[in-house]
C-alpha cells in the first residue's frame, strides 16, 4: 500500500531512510494530481504544496517526475525552505537506475549489445582485409 509508505516516511520527518523508488516510478508522478521530485537523491511528494509554492505551481510541475536538484540549488532556497522540504519526504531514489526491478543488470545492455557490436566490427574488418588482398 503506497499511501501507507508515504505516511510512514512523512511521520519520520525525513530523518531516516524511507522506501526506495526508481526514477521510472518517480517519472510517473508528473501531474498536478500527483507531483514527485527528486532532490539530492531523496524523493518528495510536493502535491500538497503546489498551490502554496511562492514561485507558482508551474515551477514545480516543470520539474515534476525527475531530478530537480540542479533547479532547486540554482534558485538558492532559504534554510526555512530546506527545512520545510522535510515534511514532503517520502523515500530515497534507487542508486543504480540501470538495474531492473529484480536487482539484476539488463542482459541486453550488459552483454548482448557489446557482443553484437564486436561481431559486426570483426566481420567488417575481415571483409575489408579479404577485399584488399584480392585487388
Amino acid at each position: 500500500m503506497e499511501g501507507g509508505r508515504r505516511g510512514e516516511a512523512a511521520a519520520a520527518g525525513g530523518d531516516g531512510p524511507g522506501p526506495v523508488f526508481t526514477l521510472e516510478e518517480v517519472a510517473k508522478r508528473n501531474s498536478n494530481r500527483e507531483t514527485w521530485l527528486v532532490i539530492h537523491g531523496r524523493v518528495y511528494d510536493v502535491t500538497r504544496f503546489l498551490e502554496e509554492h511562492p514561485g507558482g505551481e508551474e515551477v514545480l510541475l516543470e520539474q515534476a517526475g525527475r531530478d530537480a536538484t540542479e533547479s532547486f540549488e540554482d534558485v538558492g532556497h532559504s534554510t526555512d525552505a530546506r527545512e520545510m522540504l522535510k515534511q514532503y519526504y517520502i523515500g530515497e531514489v534507487h542508486p543504480n537506475p540501470s538495474m531492473t526491478s529484480s536487482g539484476q543488470s539488463s542482459f541486453w545492455s550488459t552483454w548482448l549489445i557489446p557482443i553484437f557490436g564486436a561481431l559486426v566490427l570483426g566481420l567488417m574488418y575481415r571483409y575489408y582485409m579479404v577485399d584488399g588482398k584480392s585487388s
